[in-house]
């Protein structure tokens, strides 16, 4: 049987960068990442988590890309 690794975002890669970012990112936004959000705050539903994520992503690999408007 195939052995599978965890896939691990290195300090300062890409997918570090654009974690930390939506961690930021979700504090300012008020969207909780863990069970049970706090008062006054939303949970990350699966559709937003990814899409900031993948938001992220792009703008950490192309930032003159990104859409500031």
């Amino acid at each position: 049987m195939a052995e599978t690794n965890p896939i691990v975002a290195q300090h300062n890669s890409p997918e570090k960068v654009a974690l930390d970012l939506l961690t930021m990112i979700s504090l300012i936004e008020k969207r909780s990442l863990h069970a049970g959000p706090p008062q006054g705050w939303q949970s990350a539903d699966r559709k937003w988590l990814l899409d900031t994520f993948a938001e992220c992503m792009s703008t950490v690999r192309q930032p003159e890309k990104r859409d500031v408007g």
